[in-house]
């Protein structure tokens, strides 16, 4: 049982996407702040648990960024579609995370050397990310109208994933660039 605990977890964050959204779409906001917090307490806890104890899977391995993803991604669109986050910042964080599946999809399919792990600064723009779901379901719940603070938040946000983006495209070009070069 043990061994599956961390599995379960990110079986749970899977479940939090769509029931953040259905909570935001029925305008219950601080339950919805809620689930964004738990999601991010089993993130946490599953990652230590994973490998404090080494139980680390396969399933694990995959789910976890695909479960944070679905996680942000949903969390992007549903404050869009409700007016909190601007179109152009989703899109952003959208186009990024695309290009870089894409990305990873022709390295694999090319045979380049390109590993599939997340850079520091593409940690540093999801802790971004984070902060800002998190701040802008605050703000929601609580009915607080800080547009400095979120203006500040949106330009963080987008330097952060444009960099990343741009970061990840580099890694990519250069082994592209090296694998095709005649020996």
């Amino acid at each position: 049982v043990l061994r599956n605990i961390p599995n379960i977890l990110t079986a749970l964050r899977l479940a939090a996407s769509p029931a953040l959204v259905a909570l935001l779409w029925r305008g219950h906001d601080y339950a919805a702040l809620i689930v964004f917090v738990i999601a991010g307490a089993t993130d946490a806890l599953d990652g230590y648990l994973a490998k404090r104890f080494n139980l680390q899977s396969r399933f694990g391995r995959y789910m976890d960024p695909a479960a944070d993803k679905l996680l942000m991604l949903t969390s992007f669109i549903a404050l869009t579609v409700l007016g909190v986050t601007p179109i152009w910042l989703t899109a952003l964080v959208i186009t990024r995370d695309a290009a870089i599946v894409i990305g990873i999809g022709l390295a694999h399919l090319w045979a380049l050397p390109v590993r599939a792990t997340p850079s520091f600064l593409g940690k540093v723009s999801t802790a971004v990310q984070v902060s800002y779901v998190g701040l802008m379901l605050l703000l929601l719940t609580f009915d607080i109208h800080a547009r400095l603070l979120i203006s500040t938040a949106e330009i963080a946000v987008a330097a952060f994933t444009l960099a990343s983006g741009l970061g990840y495209a580099q890694i990519w070009l250069r082994a592209a660039t090296h694998s095709r070069r005649p020996a």
